[in-house]
């Protein structure tokens, strides 16, 4: 099977995410991916306009299943990079239809996956949900318009995919068909994590004792994952449940407020923040 994957996020810096393990699993298996992905850390690249990038043969989870990314340009610019996504992701997903010819299409992403869904035709367009996605575009300002480009985009696909019951609901609610919206959960990997593994070394590095509460987060840092408020209500209990911690585990958005947080409120001892670790050491 050939499967094209249209996405607003960096396939190759990010992650790796559901989409990352779910791809390279099926490219393993034998099928062909393609992947469309967007240049979501243009700020700390360099020049005004990107060139479009191929990178051939890319893994992050899974060894031996290498899949085939695309990185149209865009305009390195606030708003304008919105703009020529339109544009330039538009004319790759033409390219890609015509010569890639997909059996199916799936969408992460909002802008290029209502693309994809107008120029599809007859390719089945499956759109793959693993977060609230307009609450992800940074300025808030746009996120009413990418809320209502989601919901369309979810009216019109022929199949819905989520990740747990509660995204099931939410994409129903915002018009996803219920009989053609279903849930394939997120897995784990026994053989590379094994559930009787011996986690002394890890508690002894972070000072986290045997009878402690361990609270675990793992992830990039929204401003809006609800960490900040967890952390805050820790300092309201922390002489009374002094052994509840909180370990996080990821860098983002909310990573400098966090830090003030266990500062100011002397959490020193309750919040554990790694930054962003290797996948090797998850």
């Amino acid at each position: 099977m050939r499967i094209l994957v249209v996405q607003e996020s960096d396939w190759v810096r990010r992650g790796p995410h559901q989409n990352h393990h779910l791809m390279e699993r099926l490219s393993r298996k034998g099928h062909e991916v393609r992947v469309i992905d967007y240049e979501i850390m243009w700020k700390s690249g360099e020049g005004l306009v990107s060139e479009r990038k191929v990178f051939e043969n890319e893994w992050k989870a899974v060894e031996g299943g290498g899949v085939t990314v695309i990185r149209p340009p865009i305009v390195k610019m606030p708003v304008l990079n919105y703009v020529s996504l339109l544009y330039t992701h538009r004319k790759e997903i033409k390219r890609q239809l015509d010569e890639f010819n997909p059996d199916v299409i799936i969408g992460f992403g909002i802008l290029n996956a209502m693309l994809a869904i107008r120029l599809a035709g007859r390719t089945p367009f499956v759109y793959y949900l693993i977060d609230t996605l307009y609450r992800l575009v940074p300025q808030r300002i746009f996120q009413p318009i990418a809320r209502y480009i989601e919901s369309k985009n979810l009216k019109k696909a022929d199949r819905v995919i989520t990740i747990n019951e509660k995204l099931k609901d939410y994409a129903i609610s915002m018009g996803a068909n219920p009989d053609e919206t279903y849930v394939v959960r997120a897995g784990i990997d026994l053989e590379r994590y094994d559930p009787n593994m011996d986690g002394s070394e890890t508690r002894e590095r972070y000072g986290i004792k045997e009878d402690d509460l361990v609270l675990f987060f793992m992830g990039w840092l929204y401003d809006f994952s609800g960490l900040k408020e967890v952390a805050i209500e820790l300092s309201r209990i922390k002489d009374e449940k002094p052994d509840i911690k909180l370990l996080i585990v990821g860098d983002g958005d909310a990573f400098d407020d966090l830090q003030r947080i266990r500062e100011d409120y002397h959490l020193e001892n309750q919040i554990i923040l790694t930054g962003k670790q290797p996948y090797e050491s998850i």
